[in-house]
């Protein structure tokens, strides 16, 4: 093995150890990781593994139940803590790059390089490993479209294995998959047979009645006992989360949060900074290698052009929406790593910047743990504050209880609803704002000491009943 690839290896390892490593050193935060947390630790608490819940009794319709399942897997085998409910989705993250690496070497480029990119990009590299719904789905559109070129190529049974990527992406975000599939592989064949000839090819070469089937049997099930067991899921999360989300800005009718409100087109620049540092160097790569580029398009059959559709189709879905977040790439994020592959070509002569690029980033992920753990993670989290809460002593908020506190509790601290509760309690704790706090304590003439402050701007007062 020549040096080069002992030190593109050396890279990889390096990403994948210090994500693993970091996965229980710092706390989930709110909103999404502490959400998706705490519905995992329901999950295994209550023995529901149908609907996913947003509280105790209260179902979460937003997205299907894979990104839960998957978490609570890690509940059931290592406890609740932060790494149990991050490690499914590191290893989702690394289910992506070997799927990538296989698909680059089959088409006879390197792998190593397709996994060092893919790897080091900054959004794959945050996501594999953290508490969401995306890279689930970006390893079900992976499959899907590695299925549907090697298919395409003439291998059939990848075909039914493209299926079963989108009965994986309809469990982890719904038809969305679906969608952003359509919008890469549509272009794609009209490009490559015209419109008419593509509709041929898709019926020729493509096992679209079984394997579509083969998808419902995989997918359909929990949709219908889900709508079962709690009518009215389908609405919402059809219609609202597929339509409304996406093309009303600051959308009014999510059950569970805040729509968010970009301006259109914003998608792009989160592309930018989110796939850094290949974002800058793709576009310079694709104009230095031109000449490389059109010859490996011609002999490799599209495989360039359907990569870099795949590529756009999360762009060029969420273009038009207002509603977006910048993990919303990541689905299209696999296929860089397999265009730098062709354009590099050989590893063992790839220029010194490309290793440059790549070392970055495990400096950079050594860097965000340390700024995580010194601020961020104290400001976005409750876990700090039950460090030092008596577990057996009841608590209650004081104003809005965040997904970390139900998280850090295990669902024990209650929002403060009836202010006569704690007064009958010969000892409680009370959590939140000190002015909240003393405006309650005023009230209610009750004895309370602050007995820690978190960078939160909560704090935790132990309280009794005036006598």
């Amino acid at each position: 093995m020549s040096f080069n690839r002992v030190h593109l290896w050396a890279i990889l390892g390096a990403v994948f150890l210090i994500r693993l490593i970091s996965l229980g050193a710092y706390p989930l935060m709110d909103t999404t990781e502490a959400r998706y947390g705490e519905m995992a630790r329901l999950m295994t608490e209550t023995g529901n593994w149908l609907t996913p819940q947003f509280d105790y009794g209260v179902p979460f319709w937003g997205k299907p139940p894979l990104f839960t399942w998957m978490s609570a897997g890690g509940i059931e085998l290592f406890g609740v803590n932060e790494f149990a409910v991050r490690f499914p989705h590191w290893l989702a993250g690394v289910a992506v790059v070997i799927l990538m690496a296989n698909f680059a070497r089959k088409c006879g480029y390197s792998g190593l390089v397709s996994s060092v990119v893919l790897a080091t990009c900054a959004v794959f590299a945050i996501s594999a490993g953290a508490v969401m719904t995306d890279m689930a789905l970006t390893f079900g559109l992976a499959l899907a479209m590695t299925g549907f070129y090697r298919c395409w190529l003439g291998q059939r049974a990848w075909g039914y294995i493209g299926f079963v990527g989108l009965a994986v992406g309809l469990l982890a975000k719904g038809p969305l998959v679906i969608v952003l599939m359509s919008l890469a592989v549509v272009p794609w064949l009209i490009l490559q047979h015209g419109v008419i000839g593509a509709w041929r090819v898709l019926h020729q070469r493509f096992p679209l009645l079984s394997g579509s089937l083969l998808m419902l049997c995989i997918a359909v099930p929990w949709y219908r006992l889900a709508e079962q067991a709690t009518p009215g899921f389908l609405d919402y999360f059809i219609v609202g989360e597929h339509f409304k989300r996406f093309l009303v800005s600051g959308w009014q009718g999510d059950l569970y949060g805040t729509a968010h409100d970009e301006p259109r087109g914003t998608i792009w620049l989160f592309w930018l900074y989110a796939a850094a540092p290949w974002s800058f160097v793709l576009p310079i790569l694709m104009w230095k290698k031109r000449a490389v580029l059109k010859q490996a398009e011609l002999q490799q059959s599209g495989l360039f052009s359907f990569l870099l559709c795949w590529m756009l189709s999360p762009l060029l879905l969420f273009t038009l929406s207002g509603n977006i977040l910048p993990a919303y790439v990541l689905p299209g994020i696999p296929a860089i790593g397999v265009m730098i592959a062709m354009l590099l070509g050989d590893p063992q002569h790839d220029p010194k910047w490309f290793k440059g690029c790549a070392a970055v980033v495990p400096i950079l992920l050594v860097a965000a743990l340390v700024v995580i753990n010194v601020s961020v993670g104290n400001k976005k989290s409750d876990k700090v504050i039950f460090a030092q809460a008596d577990p057996n002593v009841p608590t209650f908020y004081v104003g809005t209880r965040p997904f970390s506190g139900q998280f850090y509790s295990q669902g024990k601290a209650l929002e403060l609803g009836d202010l006569s509760l704690p007064l009958q309690l010969p000892k409680f704790q009370l959590i939140g704002r000190k002015a909240q706090v003393a405006q309650l304590v005023e009230a209610q003439a009750l004895n309370c000491v602050v007995e820690y402050t978190a960078k939160s701007k909560r704090s935790l007062y132990r309280c009794r009943p005036s006598s």
